[in-house]
């Protein structure tokens, strides 16, 4: 049941109720009449604004009005109510557009972020690399031209090199070779006797430990060392090999490239360095043996005694004849000073000098 106020006849939003008369009014019309007039409207009596009793109660729902209540008025109703609905559907695709574009755009840059961080990486990681290469080559030597004496090397395009013709083993030779071969076997009988006392025992082997690691000294782009050799006389200074075609003197004491030597056009297989000269050997699969001057950083000469890859290299004791096997199934002797080949012999199982 509702209230309803005395006055206007309608639901009142702030009932309350006269003492004099019992009747529920809206707080509002009667204070107005009560200030116009000092009586309640219904007994006529005296009445104040003090003497009001407020009535609380719950929100009360006011009654549609009549002309609300036919079809037209709520066919009306229901289509404004229809065309919030779609409004507010708009607006919430609208935002639905725009968080979507927000959060690609962010995912848009958070890639590229990505993308920079590992380009970055990359950047330091080489620049870490050039820094590693940088420090050993402090001392690098420049390689000179090769004389223009010397055969060239095997084009790119396959062309045939020409074969060092055999001037063969003269008696002036052969008595060098025997003397010195008399003098070595007098030496080693000598040692044979007695163990020598600088040879490292067994149980000191396991003892050994890395005590330096050198980076740098080849291509980063063609890694791989494939041989190695010190100098007989100066073991701090290291000859190596490289897969990047490249010969490298260094000197670990100083931790500095002494000469990269440059010219073969394959991969570098062996090397070995002169016991008593400033001098070098590579062999390389390129079909050459080179002799280099360490302290000129050049090839001063190409010795081409097989027409397959050279496998392996072996310098003679007395340091003047260099003894290298081939895939071509032979094993060449030649002099290191001419560059010429003293002999060779065909062996299908030499296979190393």
């Amino acid at each position: 049941m509702s209230l309803v106020c005395a006055i206007s006849n309608e639901v009142p939003e702030h009932p309350c109720v006269s003492p004099v008369s019992n009747q529920v009014f809206e707080r509002r019309l009667i204070e107005k009449y009560i200030a116009e007039n000092g009586a309640d409207p219904i007994s006529g009596q005296p009445l104040s604004e003090e003497q009001l009793i407020d009535i609380k109660v719950s929100h009360p729902i006011r009654p549609k009005a009549p002309s609300a209540t036919s079809i037209p008025a709520i066919l009306k109703s229901l289509q404004d109510e229809w065309d919030a609905v779609m409004l507010h559907s708009f607006t919430l695709r609208q935002q639905l557009q725009t968080t979507r574009q927000e959060l690609s755009h962010a995912l848009y840059q958070h890639d590229a972020a990505c993308r920079v961080i590992a380009r970055l990486t990359k950047e330091v990681t080489a620049a870490r690399e050039a820094l590693a290469t940088l420090k050993p080559q402090a001392g690098l030597i420049a390689p000179q031209a090769t004389p223009a004496s010397q055969p060239a090397a095997v084009g790119a395009g396959g062309e045939a090199m020409e074969i060092s013709e055999q001037i063969g083993m003269t008696p002036e030779i052969i008595q060098k070779l025997q003397d010195k071969a008399t003098v070595l076997t007098t030496e080693r009988k000598k040692r044979g006797k007695t163990v020598p006392e600088e040879l490292v025992r067994a149980e000191d082997l396991g003892k050994y430990r890395q005590v330096a690691s050198h980076a740098g000294l080849h291509s980063a782009s063609i890694p791989g060392i494939l041989s190695l050799d010190l100098c007989p006389t100066d073991t701090n200074k290291v000859l190596t090999g490289g897969a990047d075609k490249n010969v490298v003197v260094f000197d670990r004491r100083e931790e500095q490239i002494v000469a990269t030597l440059k010219g073969h056009t394959k991969k570098v297989s062996s090397v070995i360095y002169h016991p008593a000269q400033s001098v070098v050997f590579s062999a390389s699969p390129d079909s050459t043996i080179r002799v280099w001057s360490v302290s000129g950083g050049n090839c001063v000469q190409v010795i081409r005694a097989h027409e397959a890859s050279v496998t392996g290299l072996s310098l003679h004791a007395t340091g003047d004849y260099l003894l290298s096997s081939s895939e071509d199934q032979y094993w060449a002797f030649s002099d290191i000073q001419t560059g010429r080949v003293l002999t060779k012999v065909t062996d299908e199982t030499a296979g190393c000098g």
